[in-house]
């Protein structure tokens, strides 16, 4: 147990560095993520497509992410009506138990726990995951919101993520056998690599911004059940029949076990719905994990 804890800890000694430097120095967090968002990780993701063979693999990675986003927000959802909650709390819920942390998170502790070849299944999935929020994850901002947002500016939204433009550029230069110079991709690897400490220091400036308020307990318990306890026996059931290798499996278990999200929060700021329910749920939630994670690792024989 103590070895799996270990496996968690440097990832919660990272966050913790970016909390304190964050109380401390009171950093300027959206330079930051903009440096992370927009050069380290698209590169990131670019040396990833480009250097793993395009399989179905992701095309079945995409499918059964998008079956266990139905079936938690179905879960949600009734836990949800079942209390006589609003359309608000509804929403702010949902952007708490669909979306996991794969980036910030997942990322890493799928690295440090089994190895560089799982790591390039999670960057895929974290992938993956962003095109997910963008799309359904606005959708659901937008109806606590009461706004009104089509399904083209939804879509639009993708295009505005700029992993989506690296994850195309290595699919394309890949598919089209295009080369690139030795020195020129150990530079890219070299910076793109730079983007998981990064996002991971990021994650606990954030953290370091949440203010204390008060919430609702059945809002906060539904978001802590279905995401760090339903939503990796749900994966762990759905890995059964996915045509894919262990260690994808392996892999897409293990990210459905990470905590909120922190792009959640972004969204629940950015359309006013119920966004200190959100933070304080990615909160307690990545506290939480430090007792899941282990025992998911142990379930799953790592």
């Amino acid at each position: 147990m103590m070895q799996l804890v270990m496996i968690v800890l440097p990832v919660f000694l990272i966050f913790a560095t970016g909390y304190i430097a964050q109380k401390l120095l009171h950093m300027d967090i959206k330079s930051i993520s903009a440096l992370s968002l927009y050069i380290l990780l698209p590169l990131l993701t670019f040396d990833t497509f480009y250097s793993n063979a395009i399989t179905v693999d992701y095309l079945y990675l995409f499918i059964f992410s998008l079956i266990i986003t139905i079936i938690l927000a179905g879960v949600t959802v009734f836990i949800g009506l079942f209390m006589k909650s609003g359309k608000e709390d509804i929403s702010a819920m949902l952007l708490g138990t669909l979306f996991p942390n794969s980036g910030n998170y997942g990322s890493p502790v799928v690295l440090f726990a089994i190895g560089a070849t799982a790591f390039d299944y999670a960057i895929v999935l974290m992938v993956l995951h962003g095109f997910i929020i963008s799309t359904v994850g606005i959708f659901i901002a937008s109806f606590g919101n009461g706004a009104t947002i089509s399904a083209k500016e939804a879509l639009a939204s993708i295009f505005r993520i700029p992993v989506i433009y690296g994850a195309l550029a290595g699919v394309l230069l890949q598919l089209g056998n295009v080369g690139i110079d030795d020195k020129l991709m150990e530079i890219i690897q070299m910076t793109g690599n730079a983007a998981i400490p990064v996002v991971m220091l990021i994650l606990g400036m954030q953290l370091a911004q949440i203010t204390k308020e008060k919430f609702e307990v059945k809002d906060i318990t539904t978001v802590v059940v279905v995401r760090m306890l339903i939503s990796p026996v749900v994966a762990a059931i759905l890995v059964l029949f996915m045509p894919v290798d262990e260690t994808m499996k392996l892999v897409f278990i293990i990210l459905n076990a990470m905590p909120v999200a922190a792009n959640s929060t972004m969204l629940a700021v950015q359309f006013n719905v119920k966004p200190n329910l959100v933070s304080f749920s990615t909160l307690v939630t990545t506290l939480i994990s430090l007792i899941t994670i282990p025992i998911c690792l142990i379930l799953l024989g790592i």
